[in-house]
């Protein structure tokens, strides 16, 4: 429990902590990352989590949701990526598209219709990358990090094309 808090913490502080204010980034860490809130999320049979380790240190990390566990109701059998987080250290090194196949992996084997996300609208890093991967924007939501209120950009792929 305490090693996905510190790489939930060290990943998202290291991704957003630059454009953002100290005082949202304390209140979402404290809020949205506390033990409680990640023990709950590790005890819904409805969502994943999957890490990927350096030798002993966890180095990155996907949670996936199904279900009632999606962060906005979907399909029940979509599968939602809610988090694929990479120590910045290891950005470049293909980490995060070895967890982004794990998700394409689980979708397809829970034969879901689609796969979906949300990523900060100010994220340029992230869609691009999705983009790659072949999501597609769908609609948007809000996204409370601390006092701020930020936009998602909803975005899925697919997985019954013709």
């Amino acid at each position: 429990m305490l090693a996905l808090q510190t790489i939930s913490r060290q990943t998202f502080h290291e991704t957003f902590a630059a454009v953002n204010s100290e005082a949202n980034m304390k209140q979402y860490l404290e809020e949205s990352l506390s033990l409680e809130k990640l023990d709950t999320e590790l005890n819904n049979p409805e969502s994943s989590f999957y890490f990927v380790k350096d030798g002993d240190e966890i180095i990155g990390y996907l949670k996936l949701n199904m279900g009632d566990a999606q962060t906005e109701s979907q399909d029940k059998i979509a599968l939602e990526i809610e988090r694929i987080y990479v120590l910045k250290t290891y950005h470049g090194k293909e980490i995060g598209k070895l967890l982004f196949d794990k998700a394409m992996e689980e979708a397809q084997r829970r034969q879901s219709p689609y796969l979906w996300l949300g990523v900060w609208e100010e994220n340029h890093r992230a869609i691009s990358f999705y983009r790659k991967q072949g999501f597609e924007p769908f609609d948007t939501h809000l996204f409370h990090l601390g006092e701020d209120v930020q936009t998602d950009i909803l975005m899925k792929i697919n997985l019954n094309k013709p």
